[in-house]
């Protein structure tokens, strides 16, 4: 699924705009989380009666979502969005591993009505200015949002990062057609270790590069390779790009099998090699140090 978000005064007008630029690419899902919307008001979809929280859903003829709430982190929203759509479009928010475009006072001028994660958690950011990770994700700004570029956002979309999930692989191998045959999904997940003992500084966050293209073809060599053993009909792999912070995913290996026993020795076999031959390099920042571990992750 390829993500923006769009942060600043006119956000949601730049969302459900480009949403109609999309409206022929996919499925696209809105996520609203400016104080005073100007998306549509939505309700509650059929055979789907609001929830007792704070979140109501529509679902229009045309497969677009749309939402309003707080009763759950925007990033758990991502997740579960993820499997079902091709794009989702985010207003008022901004996240560390997201592109986003940022408009007036959200790039930086006094004000503001964004809401920024922190770690896992997502906070009221009034007036704040993003981080540097942040910042890196910046793919257009705008004193406002009628001179957003909204063609140029159009093109540019689909070459950011894809916010793909372990579920997003799961599903893709069942979707196999071998899966009847499937007895048993083995996966793994790599994530940020905060420490390896006691005594160590706090890892802070870890940042990921890779040669583009190189490290996919790379994966997708591996995946077809460990296919292709006996007993063993789907194998998907996927490691995030950017700054990852303590506690979250790094990467993910999926693996649909006719039994256990092939299963978990090809998800082991997977991580190994992707570890060992793709060309992924990690910085790590402490709370004491930022270093470049040469070695490929």
């Amino acid at each position: 699924m390829q993500t923006l978000c769009v942060s600043g005064v006119g956000a949601p007008d730049v969302v459900r705009e480009l949403a109609d630029r999309l409206s022929d690419a996919g499925r696209v899902a809105i996520v609203d989380y400016t104080p005073d919307s100007t998306i549509d008001e939505p309700v509650a979809a059929p055979d789907k009666p609001t929830p007792a929280a704070t979140t109501a859903i529509r679902v229009a003829a045309d497969g677009t979502w749309v939402g309003h709430g707080t009763d759950q982190s925007p990033m758990n929203l991502l997740d579960s969005l993820a499997t079902d759509y091709d794009y989702a479009l985010i207003a008022g928010f901004r996240h560390h591993r997201l592109p986003v475009v940022l408009i007036g006072n959200a790039a930086g001028e006094s004000g503001g009505d964004t809401k920024t994660a922190t770690g896992s958690d997502t906070v009221a950011a009034a007036g704040d200015t993003a981080d540097a990770a942040t910042a890196a994700n910046v793919v257009a700004t705008a004193e406002s949002a009628d001179e957003v570029d909204l063609d140029a956002l159009r093109e540019r979309l689909d070459e950011s990062e894809p916010h793909i999930t372990l579920d997003t692989l799961v599903e893709r191998a069942k979707g196999s057609p071998l899966a009847e045959r499937s007895g048993a999904i083995a996966t793994f997940t790599g994530r940020v270790r905060t420490k390896d003992s006691a005594d160590d500084a706090r890892t802070e966050q870890l940042t990921f590069e890779k040669y583009a293209g190189v490290a996919a073809e790379r994966m997708d060599a591996i995946s077809a390779e460990l296919a292709e053993r006996d007993g063993v009909f789907d194998v998907h792999m996927h490691h995030r790009v950017g700054t990852m912070r303590s506690g979250e995913d790094i990467v993910f290996v999926v693996v649909l099998a006719g039994h256990r026993e092939e299963a978990f020795r090809t998800v082991e076999d997977g991580i190994n090699r992707l570890k060992d031959e793709v060309p992924i390099f990690k910085k790590e920042t402490t709370e004491a140090d930022e270093f470049w571990l040469h070695e490929k992750a």
